[in-house]
């Protein structure tokens, strides 16, 4: 898939799973059973150390499932960012902006989501490539903060992450959010290996934007 292409998917989908881990196995199980529960956009966090191989695990998983987003989150760096490049991911995430990160992802023709809270922020990362910016941590703000951002910056897609959940995230969307990242409830799941219960949550979130086809 192409940059652009990636970019769309994301938004058509609107709910991406952040999943971390303490371990291959968790961050591993965590990511098929939001996969098996419709949540196709996943993002492998580089808080567990073996974010890279569950990257290329899942791609060989689901390869020529275009579908099935793998990216990664948590990437502070451009050395961090190719390594999950190389190792398969569609698409990188990071919590802060970071120039030298964005020139990787551009060479290597894939999106990246940098974190920002500020006006100036925004426009930094947007005059980088940044297609889309993630807004983080949402909780800080509230939905009514899109508002505010996107009088200045209509032109601007956002994605928010930090403090949503099912009860508020149909808010952020009727904010005007393109996208919406998850995953405290889930990883919590996760690390008492409820699987089955990830999935099950995983479907509800894919109803609140019909991301489910």
């Amino acid at each position: 898939m192409t940059k652009s292409e990636i970019i769309l998917e994301l938004k058509k989908q609107g709910v991406v799973a952040v999943i971390r881990g303490y371990s291959f196995e968790e961050g591993y199980q965590a990511s098929k059973a939001c996969i098996q529960g419709e949540l196709k956009a996943i993002e492998v966090a580089y808080t567990n150390n073996s974010a890279n191989e569950i990257i290329k695990q899942l791609n060989k998983d689901y390869i020529n499932k275009n579908h099935i987003l793998i990216g990664a989150g948590s990437v502070l760096d451009a050395e961090t960012a190719r390594l999950a490049i190389i190792s398969g991911a569609k698409y990188i995430v990071s919590p802060s902006f970071n120039k030298e990160t964005a020139t990787m992802c551009n060479r290597y023709g894939v999106p990246y989501i940098p974190g920002c809270m500020t006006i100036r922020e925004i426009v930094e990362a947007m005059e980088a490539g940044s297609e889309i910016i993630k807004l983080f941590p949402g909780s800080t703000f509230g939905p009514q903060y899109i508002k505010a951002i996107k009088s200045p910056l209509p032109q601007v897609s956002l994605m928010v992450t930090g403090g949503v959940n099912l009860k508020n995230a149909h808010e952020w969307f009727e904010a005007g959010v393109d996208a919406i990242g998850i995953g405290g409830e889930l990883n919590q799941l996760a690390s008492h290996s409820q699987y089955e219960q990830i999935t099950k949550i995983a479907n509800e979130y894919t109803k609140i934007k019909g991301t489910s086809y």
